[in-house]
């Protein structure tokens, strides 16, 4: 099993969160919110095909905790198994932004009351930024540390089509360019893999469109087939199969080789945390079994990020040689 961060043959979030703080810093993730524009049939939207009922939240025991009780339980169960000094809280489960500007404010304020948080992670949906949302996350950058993961997932209008997200690969394309030009948040984006005829081209040209994006990182998943959701009727009904493990690697294997190294990777796979609402694939119920068996391939097949990439200048060229030591050194060993 991989031993901290040291040696990956990839840009982690772990070293961007490190640069930033100059220490290592963990997520508390809470939930405050239980719906998004989606599950609320807005404009005619349908719930997203992959989502089940705890709309990615981590606990599902958090939606009966008030939000102070989250943090403390989970800052203090992380402090005690991690030594861990610095924290950031995780807004996760649903859309974050798809409440009034007060219920924001407030759970900002509460979360930043306590001393060992630095700042705080929102995710969020490419069609709920408001501009009153927009100046709210602005005025905390001036007073604190503002992540904002947007929920991207494909810039191929018929996986997303297939994913049932209400939004097109143009609309997540303006909301990030409209984040970028109008705040200083820290921006990243989730993709997911494994969509019906996905191709490795499209792979590639995703890494590439990412490239050109004002994004500081991106959090991969594959898809997978929890309970009670469409993909699992669509799935009994033998109109999906969910992505192999040997296929999803090869996708990530092209994805990070295209991949600027500036660019964080906050993590290889998705993982189901609760095992009892996995359909398939099984894969996915290892926290960490297919992300180590993801970087021992590409360490073996000598892969690094951004190693498909020409060097455009002397800062460039360190930086890809830089991955490329990686590698190199891990082999050796």
């Amino acid at each position: 099993m991989e031993k901290g961060w040291t040696g990956l043959p990839y840009h982690s979030v772990s070293e961007h969160f490190k640069r930033i703080f100059n220490e290592k810093v963990y997520k508390i993730p809470v939930s405050v919110v239980d719906d998004c524009p989606n599950r609320m049939g807005l404009k005619g939207m349908k719930t997203c095909s992959f989502c089940d009922v705890w709309g990615s939240a981590a606990n599902s025991d958090s939606f009966q905790m008030s939000l102070e009780a989250q943090i403390e339980k989970y800052h203090d169960n992380i402090a005690k198994k991690y030594n861990a000094k610095k924290f950031l809280v995780y807004f996760q489960a649903y859309t974050n932004t798809f409440t009034k500007i007060p219920a924001l404010r407030h759970n900002f304020e509460t979360a930043l009351k306590y001393p060992y948080v630095a700042g705080f992670v929102l995710g969020t949906r490419p069609d709920c930024l408001s501009e009153s949302v927009l100046q709210l996350w602005q005025e905390y950058c001036e007073k604190s540390s503002v992540f904002v993961e947007l929920g991207v997932q494909s810039f191929n209008n018929s996986h997303l089509e297939f994913m049932q997200r209400g939004h097109s690969a143009e609309d997540s394309l303006k909301a990030i360019e409209k984040i970028a030009s109008r705040t200083t948040v820290d921006l990243g984006i989730h993709l997911i893999f494994g969509s019906p005829n996905e191709t490795d081209a499209e792979v590639i040209q995703t890494a590439k469109i990412c490239n050109d994006l004002p994004i500081t990182n991106v959090k991969l998943h594959n898809m997978h087939v929890l309970k009670n959701t469409e993909l699992e009727k669509w799935y009994n009904e033998g109109k999906y199969s969910p992505i192999e493990l040997e296929d999803y690697t090869r996708k990530v294997q092209l994805f990070l080789s295209y991949l600027h190294p500036r660019i964080a990777i906050h993590r290889l796979t998705a993982y189901a945390s609760r095992w009892d609402e996995l359909i398939a694939p099984k894969w996915t119920a290892d926290k960490m079994g297919p992300h180590q068996k993801i970087i021992d391939f590409l360490r073996a097949e000598k892969i690094y990020q951004g190693c498909k990439l020409t060097a455009q200048n002397e800062s460039e060229r360190a930086l890809f040689h830089q991955m490329s030591l990686r590698v190199e050194r891990t082999n050796s060993i």
